[in-house]
């Protein structure tokens, strides 16, 4: 709120707006966050509650850079006029730019004229040729080609079948990996003794290559499917596929080799550090018939970890807090009726009680539970519930106002309902599928670049920072959508 109102009082900066004047979500993520506000050396306008100073701090941080910020709108535009006049189509220009933008801006000013042109397109053409043939076009005419198509879906074909199918192992290892979430979390704060060890063990017993294995079995809990990873049961063979949009991918195990090798090269700023295209294709193959579709050891581990963090997530709030919040926000119907047990925060109407061990006394709902496995107090016991991991994220989740809200419209919301409300509110009934989802992300992107792992701070900072941009998206869309309610309902009474 304080950004957005700082925003609306600059001007000459449109190219970095929405329709509704306030930064677009990729200004704040590009420019803004790390390259104005850099919340790391301005811990005061960090949090995801402002106090006066964090406001005054950030507000002068944005102003003093104001004249940048107006600097880089102007590049951008004129980097996007001679993008068109180059005929140049690869990539999201915002995602290419905006930083470049930023740089050009703070090194030459504004754009003056055909110099600036001049040096707009010398940086177009520094990006574009920077890729050394890494293109989606090109990747396209890879896997069409018809003899070379029927090679690789021939690999493909072997590696799935070639794939280890041995069993999880002598015993289950949750404990560990829970033990490890709260070491991490004190190795971020300068005490490695305990996680890096355990860290190293884990790694040694290939720990994340039995937890990916049992994935590819169908499971009566915490499947491949309970996660949010597949569509199936448990996964099938990947095609190769020939086509992807960033706006409609598939499940990430369910992602063909065309989609999975589409993403890394949409998502990298300087391509020519990837494997040329038949590597990139070839290792993917490998890659998608490995346990968690992931080849290095300790990335494996790092997403059995995040599981385990995953699955002790309950941002719908299951304390008392959560449910004085509720009251606070909504009526005192809702309050008194959440804290007997009347109402479940998302939706039940199921009686509760003291055995549910959920500190206010409310029930969890179908929604709550992943093949029988009730995300709450009680169950979580045994998975880490109320460890120091899991309080650090809860707590930083159930302090957002739209969660707040998400429980409100689930309470009200009725069988069927849509609408990115009811996406949101599905979200936070089910946390642990948008943020498995996120971590393969980033943990299949650091595979392709050959970034393991090994250090504890490193994999809490990973884990730490799915589930802040989980948070900052579901913002995201809420804002949106609340906005959305604001323009169209005085339109439809003055109709």
């Amino acid at each position: 709120m304080v950004l957005d109102e700082v925003w609306r009082g600059l001007d000459g900066v449109d190219a970095l707006s929405g329709p509704q004047g306030g930064p677009l979500r990729r200004t704040v993520k590009l420019i803004v966050d790390p390259l104005v506000i850099r919340p790391m050396q301005h811990p005061a306008c960090a949090a995801t509650v402002l106090d006066a100073d964090g406001s005054t701090l950030l507000t002068a941080l944005v102003h003093a850079r104001a004249d940048a910020l107006r600097d880089c709108a102007a590049w951008f535009t004129v980097l996007k006029q001679v993008r068109r006049t180059l005929r140049i189509t690869e990539g999201n220009a915002q995602d290419l730019y905006f930083q470049r933008c930023f740089e050009l801006a703070t090194v030459h000013g504004a754009p003056e004229g055909e110099r600036g042109r001049a040096t707009a397109e010398a940086t177009l053409r520094e990006i574009h040729e920077s890729t050394g043939g890494r293109t989606t076009a090109a990747l396209k005419s890879h896997v069409t080609e018809q003899q070379r198509a029927t090679e690789l879906n021939v690999l493909l074909d072997l590696a799935w079948r070639r794939r280890p199918l041995a069993g999880y192992g002598p015993r289950d290892r949750s404990a560990e990996l829970t033990e490890l979430l709260d070491a991490c979390t004190f190795a971020r704060d300068g005490d490695p003794a305990d996680a890096g060890p355990l860290l190293d063990d884990l790694i040694r017993d290939h720990v994340g290559t039995h937890r990916g294995i049992a994935l590819w079995n169908p499971q009566p809990a915490h499947g491949a499917d309970d996660l949010g990873l597949t569509a199936h049961p448990a996964p099938v063979c990947p095609s190769l596929g020939a086509t992807a949009s960033t706006a409609n991918l598939a499940l990430p195990l369910d992602r063909t080799i065309y989609e999975r090798v589409f993403t890394v090269l949409q998502g990298s700023i300087d391509r020519v550090d990837l494997p040329e295209i038949p590597d990139l294709v070839t290792t993917e193959i490998s890659r998608s018939c490995s346990p968690w579709g992931l080849l290095d050891e300790s990335l494996r581990v790092a997403a059995a970890t995040g599981c385990e963090l995953a699955l002790g997530l309950s941002p719908m709030g299951n304390s008392a807090a959560g449910g004085t919040a509720l009251g606070a926000s909504g009526t005192r119907a809702e309050s008194v009726a959440v804290e007997r047990g009347r109402l479940d925060p998302i939706g039940s109407s199921q009686p509760a009680s003291a055995a549910d061990g959920m500190g206010s006394g409310v029930n969890a709902s179908a929604g709550d539970r992943a093949g029988g496995y009730v995300v709450g107090k009680a169950d979580m016991k045994s998975r880490g519930d109320g460890s120091r991991a899991h309080e650090v994220v809860n707590g930083r989740w159930r302090r957002e106002g739209y969660v707040l809200q998400a429980r409100r419209y689930a309470v009200h919301a009725a069988d069927g309902s849509s609408g990115p409300l009811a996406v949101v509110a599905e979200d936070l009934r089910r946390p642990w599928r948008p943020y498995l989802r996120r971590l393969w992300v980033r943990l299949h992107g650091r595979d392709v670049r050959d970034l393991p792992v090994y250090e504890a701070g490193e994999l809490w900072d990973l884990l730490d920072g799915v589930a802040r941009s989980v948070i900052l998206d579901h913002r995201a869309r809420v804002k949106q959508a609340l906005t959305a309610e604001l323009v169209t309902v005085p339109e439809a009474r003055a109709s």
